[in-house]
């Protein structure tokens, strides 16, 4: 799914800048997971992995790409649906069942139609157009399939995830938004009218053991023992929750009371202390003298509310700090603000090597 600071494009630099400084382990924890690519790509490394997030969203990607090792085999939906026998079953893998089975769902008008779709909200000034009516009732069907699954026992904890990932990717192609969910816009963008369709998922064999958390990783930082210790937190004031509130939401599934033009839930619980330079520079220096780790890797924005000075002098107290930097493009849907004319960035690596490491 498309998301702000994604570092997919750019984590062969940040791979190989590492592996110059010298910053070798077994080891990795990522500590503001996000859509868990950072994860995944040293998961395909063959280092062990730990990481974490408040989003939910994220939990149910690092469930399926992080902590689970294994091609799911969905037997008991397999055997319930008699999908061995449907067309075309030699050929597909039973997730590809499972998927087409849900996409043949009949309509239901559940709480994603009606709150971010224009029929469903048609009594408000401003209807909301998120996703076509068609749409927002496929997933409405599509998540209330997985629950009544799942509260019948008939997914495992792995294939749960694995369904909920599927679907999260899967909107990202059919939503009618700029690129995050903050606002939906006013003219249809002609991908959003397309049927949705569901896009299984990579699934990342393993033969080590990764742990995923839903929590706040500064609290969890004093009980994780890893050779690199990965930040990637945000880079500006901008909370993350509002701009993929509707992703949450479909993700947890849990009725919220939403509010305003865009149908906002609350999230006072999910804010991050990254989105004030003050609470910023704090808690990266608590997160720097709470946690174990031998590699401390600071991946940070040349345009974020921390100042490098600041963020050199708050690292150097625990080991040598070293900085380095490349230029990429801007992510295109938010300019944080800036001028629109400014293409490219400067990724910073604040690469700590803490004191006790010889």
């Amino acid at each position: 799914m498309r998301y702000i600071g994604n570092k997919e494009n750019i984590l062969d630099n940040i791979f190989t800048i590492l592996t110059e400084e010298g910053v070798t382990g077994t080891s990795f924890f990522d500590f503001f997971a996000g859509t868990s690519n950072v994860g995944k790509y040293f998961k395909k490394k063959g280092f062990q992995i730990y990481s974490c997030d408040i989003l939910y969203l994220s939990y149910c990607l690092q469930k399926a790409y992080i902590e689970n090792n294994e091609i799911p085999s969905f037997d008991k939906i397999i055997d319930k649906y008699d999908l061995k026998s449907s067309i075309g079953a030699l050929f597909e893998s039973n997730l590809d069942k499972v998927l087409k089975y849900l996409d043949a769902l009949l309509p239901v008008e559940g709480f994603i139609y009606k709150n971010f779709t224009p029929g469903g909200t048609a009594d408000l000034a401003r209807p909301r157009m998120y996703f076509i009516d068609d749409n927002g009732k496929k997933i409405d069907a599509i998540r209330q399939q997985i629950e009544e699954w799942r509260a019948a026992d008939l997914l495992s904890e792995n294939e749960y995830y694995i369904l909920l990932s599927c679907l999260i990717e899967s909107i990202s192609f059919h939503s009618n938004v700029a690129g995050v969910y903050a606002a939906f816009q006013k003219k249809w963008d002609p991908r959003a009218l397309k049927p949705l369709v569901l896009r299984p998922i990579e699934i990342l064999k393993s033969e080590l053991s990764h742990k995923v958390f839903n929590r706040d990783s500064i609290l969890l930082a004093p009980e994780i023992d890893v050779d690199i210790l990965y930040l990637d937190p945000p880079y500006n004031e901008r909370q993350y929750l509002p701009n993929y509130h509707l992703v949450e939401t479909i993700a947890k599934y849990d009725n919220p009371e939403v509010r305003g033009v865009t149908g906002m839930r609350e999230y006072k619980s999910e804010k991050s202390s990254f989105c004030n330079p003050k609470t910023a520079i704090r808690d990266l220096e608590k997160i720097a003298s709470q946690a174990n780790y031998k590699y401390l890797v600071l991946s940070y924005n040349s345009e974020g509310i921390m100042p490098q000075t600041q963020i050199i002098e708050t690292l150097s107290k625990f080991g040598s700090v070293t900085l380095r930097q490349f230029q990429y493009a801007r992510f295109k849907s938010n300019n944080n603000g800036l001028s629109k004319t400014k293409k490219h960035v400067f990724e910073q690596l604040y690469i700590l090597k803490h004191e006790t490491v010889e």
